[in-house]
């Protein structure tokens, strides 16, 4: 049983950009390195007591079995003495220069020796999310040439996605078999996608249909024929395709969807696109999401800036909090809720794509440390809900 997680991250994303020349890495641009044991106790302060955390991969991974476990032996255990139970996220964007990017079709298999060497040195870790928002890093990487290899092509776009969910399979199963009562809290972005006129109708389905694809292929779900049909003529063959129908672990995940207020898009007749807000908002979203899986969920990252008052992000808070709650009142399994991340973000307005070191107020903290009014809402909420809220299952399937 899973009781009801109240959470926050130390954002840990670390793609390159530059063509491979810049590394963007948030845990060093946010200053965690230097104060990530001020960072650990103040989530105790908090009063969060699980922290969706990953170790520096480009730093820690040096080669196939060669690892520099220095910072993670401190961090991971700094969290254990603490009591804060970590999510341990393995892959966050970014991989190590040696590898390249994703579209190294060795990724998966060497991915998977990384995540037993992981699990056997840290044996007492139960949660895990190994590779993280596939479907964003995939189209960052891949389709909209940010990040990373940096293509701008369909079938460099299909290729990231199905290395990085088979990555991510093959980690779930090589982790299990060691630890048979891991959780994988699989923590995938939520979007939708409006037509904005009845021209855009088809277009606005089609994207809708398409943006289950890594999470259709990390739980094993038959593809549908649009989605078939976009993933073959990406280069996937039907054989890659049974692979994860063939290979799904269902039974130890949790769904994490993610939700900002950026995750809404009006798409035009002519295909192009733009943010549409907070349209239908995530209740009426993650319900498509719990209905298409029939799995347990987490809201795994929402945030928004603070505003020029200080109460924009408390306002955020407790009306993500509120469609939580009306999940969970509605038949939804929920097991948890979670502000990410812990301290203020650098240049994620801009996706990362350039290095401006502008400063990004949607953490619980700022960058000196000081807590915000929406960690003070944070920490008054969890004092009034933390362990008023039933516990799930994982292991329980409740269906569609």
């Amino acid at each position: 049983m899973l009781p009801f997680m109240f959470a926050t991250g130390i954002e840990s994303s670390s793609p390159t950009i530059g063509n491979g020349r810049i590394r963007r890495d948030q845990m060093e641009e946010c200053g965690h390195y230097r104060q990530w044991q001020a960072d650990f106790a103040l989530v105790a302060q908090l009063g969060i007591r699980t922290l969706r955390y990953g170790v520096p991969l480009h730093r820690t991974w040096l080669g196939p079995g060669r690892y520099d476990w220095e910072f993670a032996d401190q961090a991971f255990g700094e969290l254990r003495r603490l009591g804060i139970e970590p999510i341990a996220d393995l892959c966050h964007f970014g991989v190590p220069d040696w590898i390249g990017n994703f579209q190294n079709p060795d990724f998966a298999t060497l991915f998977i020796a990384y995540a037993r060497d992981f699990a056997t040195r840290y044996p007492w870790i139960r949660l895990y999310t190994p590779v993280n928002e596939m479907y964003v890093c995939a189209k960052f990487s891949a389709l909209f040439g940010w990040w990373n290899e940096q293509a701008r092509d369909h079938r460099s776009y299909v290729t990231a996605l199905k290395h990085l969910a088979k990555a991510n399979v093959l980690a779930m199963r090589a982790i299990v078999a060691l630890r048979p009562h891991a959780v994988f809290v699989q923590s995938e972005s939520s979007e939708y996608f409006h037509a904005s006129s009845p021209d855009a109708v088809d277009e606005a389905e089609r994207r809708n249909q398409l943006r289950f694809l890594s999470l259709d292929f990390n739980y094993g779900r038959p593809l549908d024929p649009v989605q078939r049909e976009f993933v073959l003529d990406g280069g996937m063959t039907p054989d890659e395709c049974r692979f994860f129908e063939e290979h799904a672990l269902c039974g130890h995940c949790v769904l994490g969807s993610d939700y900002y207020v950026t995750n809404e898009h009006h798409v035009e007749p002519e295909g192009g696109s733009h943010g549409a807000g907070e349209t239908i908002g995530y209740a009426m979203i993650a319900r498509e999401y719990a209905q298409r899986y029939g799995l347990p969920m987490m809201h795994t990252e929402t945030n928004r800036d603070q505003g020029p008052h200080g109460d924009e992000a408390v306002h955020w808070l407790r009306r993500q909090f509120a469609v939580v709650r009306a999940l969970m009142r509605c038949g939804v399994p929920v097991v948890g809720f979670t502000w990410y991340s812990l301290a203020d973000q650098v240049d994620w307005h801009i996706e990362l794509r350039e290095a401006c070191g502008s400063v990004n107020p949607r953490g619980l903290v700022d960058l000196q440390r000081h807590i915000r009014p929406v960690g003070v809402a944070y920490r008054d909420l969890i004092a009034a809900w933390d362990g008023r809220i039933a516990a799930v299952d994982p292991a329980a399937r409740p269906g569609a």
